[in-house]
């Protein structure tokens, strides 16, 4: 016998699927135009040359290359210099 009166169903014990985010070609690795380098939120690796950001701030190859990654210094609106990586394709 139940010692809580009326249990009811619980509606929100389901858990979504992980967002497959991160790194998906490394550098030194060949790449074609369209391919997916970085998924990302927000944007925490600068797209360079030979790549594009989508509006999802996930970094395509804009062409037939090797991907590289590099540091570079970014001014910020506060005037002050950061590093950020940058993803190239060379």
């Amino acid at each position: 016998m139940s010692h809580v009166k009326a249990g009811g169903t619980s509606k929100n014990i389901h858990d979504s699927a992980g967002r497959h985010n991160g790194v998906k070609l490394y550098a030194g690795q060949k790449v074609r135009t369209g391919q997916v380098i970085v998924r990302q939120v927000g944007l925490t690796k600068r797209a360079g040359t030979g790549t594009f950001l989508s509006r999802n701030y996930t970094i395509h190859a804009a062409k037939d290359g090797i991907v590289a990654f590099k540091i570079r210094r970014v001014r910020l609106f506060s005037n002050r210099s950061v590093s950020r990586t940058e993803v190239v394709v060379e």
